[in-house]
């Protein structure tokens, strides 16, 4: 059966949200296993000890907006109307979220500084000469992804197909007045032959 040109049209934007949310939450969850920070600090015998921190040590927001989205992407399926829309519009603030968390990640030492004194065993420990690497700027592009990705959902969202409508089995509409084979007992079916009706359909 041939498609009907809105359902056909919307595809486009449909693979480009599923592609820019994959994207964007591969993004983020890669980046916040990388070094995010360096620094140095003084050792307990007077020498210098390098340090770093993780993206997922100094704010936990690239993670947990990277799942939410993901999940938000599979159920944009199951969902229609204004319920899409909610869905859309959840991905977009997730992708917000991860932006903010990208840029408190890259502006907080309070994290380094705790990374100093964990491998110093101390309970403080300051870090000095510190240092920025680009993983931020990658989280950063992945909350953006994850924004688009949204916005997509909430403009064209509508004309997308759901998962019950999708897959759900095609039923044959029969004439009026018509017994469905194998749908009655044998005494309907002798009711039906007596009207003159064809019982196997």
């Amino acid at each position: 059966m041939s498609e009907t040109p809105a359902a056909s049209k919307s595809r486009g934007p449909l693979a480009l949200m599923l592609l820019l949310t994959a994207l964007g939450a591969t993004l983020l969850l890669t980046s916040v296993g990388r070094t995010w920070a360096e620094g140095v600090v003084a050792g307990t015998d007077g020498g210098r000890i390098a340090v770093h921190a993780s993206g997922s040590t100094l704010t936990g927001l690239p993670t947990g907006m990277a799942l939410v989205a993901m999940a938000a992407g599979v159920t944009v399926f199951a969902v229609r109307g204004r319920a899409r829309m909610l869905v859309g519009a959840l991905t977009a603030l997730a992708g917000v979220g991860a932006v903010a968390g990208a840029v408190i990640g890259r502006t907080d030492t309070a994290g380094l500084h705790a990374a100093a004194a964990g491998q110093l065993g101390l309970t403080s420990g300051h870090a000095e000469q510190i240092t920025r690497t680009g993983w931020p700027w990658v989280a950063l592009a992945g909350g953006l992804l994850l924004v688009v990705a949204g916005a997509l959902t909430v403009c064209f969202g509508r004309n997308w197909p759901a998962m019950g409508s999708r897959y759900e089995a095609p039923t044959r509409s029969r004439p009026a007045g018509k017994t469905p084979a194998g749908a009655n007992s044998p005494a309907d079916l002798w009711k039906a032959l007596d009207r003159g009706e064809d019982p196997t359909g």
